[in-house]
């Protein structure tokens, strides 16, 4: 998910948090809030004092089958905070910046965006098979991906490394986690950077990384806890948030900024869209525009303290 963007701090925020130890919740179940029937007519409020009203002619725009059932089916892999994540430990109710800006492009179209946990390498193989519509999982666009799905681009953030507090391995230039086991989630863009970077531990004539991927990154920040790895390689504001929550910010740091964890292209995060519905990307995109345009977009943004990883121009298929 590299940006040319850098968040380097920020602040913990008053949503509670999904935290590491809430692994062992049951994640099959389809947003909570998902029960009655879209009304392409009324104004829905999608976070405090921050209110949507449907767009008629952006309704009238999506496809017959769309506007009959009223709901898009959206994909997400759980927990991946501030980007997805349940409202409390043992609650099936979602937030994050996704499921924020789900419902404000819900609203906008006037139909219903219904949420489901997925793993993050089957979201897209979902997609292509028909069981949902949408992917919003804080996914980079990128142009392999683009044979799957056609993306919306909406957000661009930069990889990070998450550590223990206080950086006790001392991981500041790439090169310092070479021979060394770091975590990664699998299906990733991160995955793939973590394998581009063995060329420049090969080039600087020291051992592999030793790459540990796991299907969930909660998994990496435990293997990280117990000490298997030495650092997680994730985007840099899910770093920043996990390490200023978990624990009251006393088990976590971050180490962001090019030197440390290596080149990276600029390609955007993405909301992926079956491909069976051209007119359902094309509406999101108008949607999301709109909602750019109105500011509705970057007032969710600031309500996890990110408006810094904000894209002026909501476009499609841009990803390198």
């Amino acid at each position: 998910m590299p940006a040319s963007l850098t968040l380097r701090t920020r602040t913990a925020i008053s949503v509670p948090l999904l935290l590491i130890g809430s692994l062992a919740m049951t994640a099959c179940g389809s947003d909570a809030k998902a029960g009655s029937s879209a009304d392409p007519t009324k104004s829905v409020e999608v976070i405090p004092g921050v209110t949507v009203k449907a767009d008629q002619k952006l309704h009238a725009g999506l496809s017959d089958q769309t506007r009959r059932n009223g709901v898009v089916r959206v994909a997400t892999d759980l927990p991946y905070p501030p980007f997805e994540m349940f409202t409390s430990v043992g609650s099936k109710q979602m937030t994050g910046i996704d499921y924020d800006l789900g419902q404000a492009l819900a609203a906008r179209l006037g139909v219903r965006f219904e949420f489901s946990p997925q793993k993050f390498d089957g979201l897209l193989p979902a997609v292509q098979a028909g069981k949902f519509d949408v992917v919003m999982s804080a996914m980079t666009d990128k142009k392999e991906r683009q044979s799957a799905v056609d993306f919306v681009d909406y957000l661009n953030a930069g990889p990070g490394w998450l550590v223990k507090k206080g950086n006790p391995t001392r991981l500041e230039k790439i090169t310092d986690v070479c021979g060394k086991a770091v975590g990664v989630q699998s299906g990733t863009n991160h995955q793939q950077l973590l394998k581009d970077r063995q060329a420049t531990c090969k080039a600087a004539g020291l051992p592999a990384i030793k790459v540990l991927a796991f299907s969930k990154d909660s998994e990496a920040q435990l293997a990280l806890r117990s000490g298997r790895v030495v650092a997680d390689y994730l985007d840099e504001v899910t770093a920043a948030w996990v390490a200023s929550t978990t624990d009251d910010g006393k088990t976590f740091s971050t180490v962001t900024g090019d030197q440390a964890v290596g080149p990276h292209s600029p390609s955007p995060m993405g909301i992926g869209v079956s491909k069976s519905d051209a007119r359902l990307s094309q509406s999101i995109r108008a949607a999301l525009q709109s909602l750019m345009d109105d500011g509705t977009y970057v007032k969710i943004l600031k309500k996890y303290h990110v408006p810094g990883i904000a894209i002026p121009k909501a476009t499609v298929n841009a990803g390198l």
